[in-house]
Formats: C-alpha cells, structure tokens, sequence
C-alpha cells in the first residue's frame, strides 16, 4: 500500500487549521475547613465578592468573605462530601439562574432545577441573581392598579403595580391565603405571578400548589421553594432568584407579582450564614447590613418607564411578627422600606374577621394613584368610618344611653365590618367590590339585618349580573361609575325585592 505524500501533507495541515494555541489558566485554591454549610479556602488571591465557585464534587459556592488569608464561602446544595484539602476554582461569573417561558407553571428551587417531578426545564436564557435596581430615571409613578379581587384591601390599601407592599402579622393569622387569593384573581389579567416560598414546610407549599392548580392559576405562576431542610444558603438566595424570574418579563414589558414567603426566615437564615463566617454581630444577632440584605432586593421591584417598554414588578413582601410587635428590628427595617403595610390583627382573625385587617395601622404610600375613578369615590369615607367605628365600640361598651347620631355611626360600622369580610378563595371583579361598597357607603344596607348582610351580597351580584350588566359595563370599560341616578333605582329595586326573613 502507497502512501501519498499530498494525502499526508492534507492531513497535517487539517491538524495545523485546528490547533489551538489558548492555555486555560484556572485559579484554584484549597479547602481548609468544611462544616454547617460554609466552606473556607486559600490560594484564590483574586476571587470577587459574590462569585460562584466550583468545588471538586461538582457543588457550587458564593464568595462571601474575603479575608487576608482565606475565602469564606457559602456552599449550594450538599456539603457532606467536601472534605478539607479539596480544590475549588474560580468560574470568573457570578450565581445565574435559568429564566423564561420555560419557566412558568413549574416548581423550582432556588438554583432554578425543577423539584416538581416533571422533567428538565428546556431554556437557554440565565439572569444573574444579583443585579443592580433602576435607577431614578428609568421608573415611572405608579399608576395602575393590581386588583387582589379582596374588597378591604382594594378599597383601604390599595395596591398598584409596580409598588412594594409589605404584609405583616402574626403567624396563622392569614398572610398566605391573602398571597393566594391576590394570584388566583390574576386570572386572565397577563400578570405572571412568583411566589417564593421561603422555609415553609413542604407539606404547606404543596397544599399552595394544589390549590393554584385547582383555580388554573399555575398557568401563569412560578414558585420557588427553599424548604426548612434545605441548608441556609439556598433559603437566602431564594428571593434573589425568584426576582432574577420576575426581571426577564419586567424587562419584556410585561407586569410581574412577586409574593416572598416570608422575608423573616431569610433573615434568620442570614445571620445564621454571617455568625458561621464569624462577621461581627449587632442588634439581635443580625449582621451589620441585614437592611442592605432586603434594600437592594425590594428595590429592583419598580414600574419601569415607557422607554424601557413600561414592564412592571410589584412585590408582596411578608414579615412575621412576634405577638403583634410590629417594632422589632427585621419589621421596622422592611417597613422603612416599602411603599405601605397591610397589618394583620390575630385578634381579628381569631374573633372571625376574616381577611384580618386592622384598617388603622395598614397603609398604602401609593393610594388612590392605585385605584379606578369609581373605587376612588365609593372607599373614599370607608377608612374614617371604620375608624371612628373602632373607636366608638369601645366606648360604647360601657354605656347604654347613645344619642341617635352616635347609633347610627355604630350601625354603619358593623355593616361595614361585615360587608369586608371575605371567604377564603372568593375573589371579586372590580365591579362587584364597586357595587356592594356603593351600597354600603350610600345606606342601601342600613336596613338589613348584619346576618343577612352576606346573603344580600351574592344575591346583589346575581341580581345586577342577570338584569343591570350594562351598568357593570361601563365600571369595567371607563373605570368610573355609571349614571347614579340608574344605579340608584336598581339598588333600590333590589332591595324592594330582598326578602329579610328567607334562611
């Protein structure tokens, strides 16, 4: 057999085209201490703050520490196996998660892997899970509303898309089902919905899964769940993650609800991380810059100006409190932070006032920036009457001769605690939470007893959905109300018609 000497020639030059002359320098360093989820390493003289990490095992770190002599590192997913003389290298980037359509109607962890049982999630987009919030000149006043479809929270603290809105309670005094209720009521609103479950139980964030299927809600929702087994990174990087999700759209143009469940865990789970790499600690244990850990979270929740497409992120923040103290360290700074608080009362909710809301100590920066004209008009005396309510039951407790004036103040508050009440679940269109407040506001329920209020209120909806729907037609096209003069004489045909004494 012959050998050519062009064939050969081919060949070498073939090989020559392909050779590459690049050397991969990697930095490696050297795991000196391994334990309760945090790693140290030496020899990595010029790793950044934040970057990702590579260990032996194939887990991944963050860089949290940098000191004179080693890197404190916090390490994602299993530890077990990391022992100390292992190596670790440097990526040269920083924690990214997968992001996209992809994405919607599963359940991720915080590093974004599927825990659902449905298989991989097929996307090629990446966000880094830190970025830098707009800045000033690139938000926009916030101007629309997101209707949770719960009539004491859209007409007393509204909220509005692109705003922060804490919730605060006590735990089991309803926070989880207000996050619920405000996803399911999204519903065909082309709102994509987050919700970060942070150290709730497993059996909690499967009973919420189930529930957002059973309302077809999972359609348009992602959740990211941290479960209390998992170690204390994940459970603080799982917000930043779930926002790094909500950015993709928000920079799409499209308007995001991000619900964090809750912030106090990942709190907890942060001052576990910095007393583990030995950083100083001040008030209540927390490192110095536990503010800075939920500022520059919140802040990337924004209404983005029309410029960069308009996009929004409104974020629903819980803290737990301790018996009601709502001016402890972690509530105080998050408080500071928001655009208002919805403050959930255990009293309230254990004596049946269900949503819970104190209504005086709940607030919305944003106000009627947030609200249709016509939701404007009807809650516009709400909050005093419920106020002033609140005050006179107390005194009324304690004498029985009250002037008519003060009778009648106390009447109209009992319809509107009432009329505020909402079952679990029950979510309302913005017409309907516009006429049962039209209602109450303009005295059509002061002659119904206060147990037939509820009745009155499906029956009311009934009624103007099969004999008056023009009228809810133009609160939902124009947002205002209609002509008062009709709404008023079906009102009042209405309630010719309601029949007190039907069980």
């Amino acid at each position: 057999m012959s050998i050519k000497a062009e064939e050969i020639s081919a060949l070498i030059k073939q090989q020559l085209e392909k050779y590459d002359d690049k050397l991969n320098v990697d930095e490696v360093g050297t795991v000196t201490y391994v334990g309760d989820g945090i790693a140290r390493a030496h020899g990595l003289n010029n790793v950044l703050s934040s970057e990702l990490l590579e260990f032996s095992n194939g887990s991944y770190g963050i860089a949290q520490n940098l000191e004179a002599n080693d890197v404190g590192i916090i390490i994602l997913g299993k530890f077990d196996d990391i022992r100390e003389g292992d190596q670790v290298k440097r990526t040269g980037r920083i924690m990214e998660v997968p992001v996209g359509d992809a994405m919607i109607g599963r359940v991720v962890n915080p590093l974004g892997q599927p825990v659902d049982g449905l298989g991989e999630i097929k996307t090629d987009k990446t966000r880094p899970i830190e970025s830098k919030a707009p800045g000033v000149m690139d938000r926009q006043s916030v101007n629309q509303p997101l209707q949770t479809g719960i009539k004491a929270i859209d007409a007393l603290v509204p909220i509005g898309r692109g705003q922060r809105e804490l919730i605060i309670g006590d735990r089991k005094t309803g926070k989880t089902a207000l996050a619920l209720d405000t996803i399911i009521n999204q519903k065909g609103q082309d709102v994509i919905c987050i919700y970060v479950a942070i150290g709730q139980k497993e059996s909690t964030v499967k009973n919420s899964v189930e529930t957002l299927k059973r309302y077809g809600a999972m359609d348009y929702t992602i959740v990211v769940e941290a479960g209390p087994s998992e170690p204390a990174p994940m459970l603080y990087i799982a917000p930043y993650a779930g926002t790094a999700m909500g950015e993709e759209f928000m920079y799409n143009g499209k308007d995001v609800l991000i619900v964090f469940d809750d912030l106090s865990k990942q709190a907890v789970a942060y001052r576990e991380i910095s007393l583990l790499l030995r950083r100083p600690p001040g008030r209540e244990a927390y490192p110095g810059d536990v503010f800075y850990l939920h500022s520059r979270l919140l802040e990337r929740s924004a209404k983005l100006s029309d410029k960069l497409g308009g996009g929004s992120m409104t974020a629903l923040p819980f803290i737990q409190t301790q018996a009601g103290d709502i001016s402890a360290y972690i509530p105080t700074n998050v408080i500071s932070i928001t655009d208002g608080q919805i403050f959930l009362e255990a009293d309230l909710f254990f004596a049946g006032t269900r949503p819970a809301i104190n209504a005086g100590e709940s607030v919305s920066r944003v106000g009627g920036s947030a609200q249709i004209k016509a939701m404007k008009k009807v809650a516009g005396t709400l909050r005093m009457d419920l106020a002033s309510y609140r005050e006179l039951e107390s005194f009324a407790q304690f004498g029985s001769d009250l002037d008519q004036a003060t009778q009648a103040k106390l009447s109209r508050g009992r319809r509107t605690v009432e009329v505020l009440k909402q079952p679990l679940h029950k979510t309302l269109s913005v017409e309907d939470e516009v006429l049962i407040l039209y209602a109450l506001t303009h005295g059509f329920l002061d002659s119904i007893p206060v147990p037939d209020i509820q009745r009155y209120e499906l029956e009311l909806y009934d009624y103007f959905a099969s004999n008056y729907d023009d009228l809810l037609d133009v609160i939902r096209k124009t947002g205002d109300l209609p002509d008062e003069d009709k709404l008023k004489e079906a009102l009042k045909n209405f309630n010719e018609g309601f029949s007190i004494s039907k069980k």
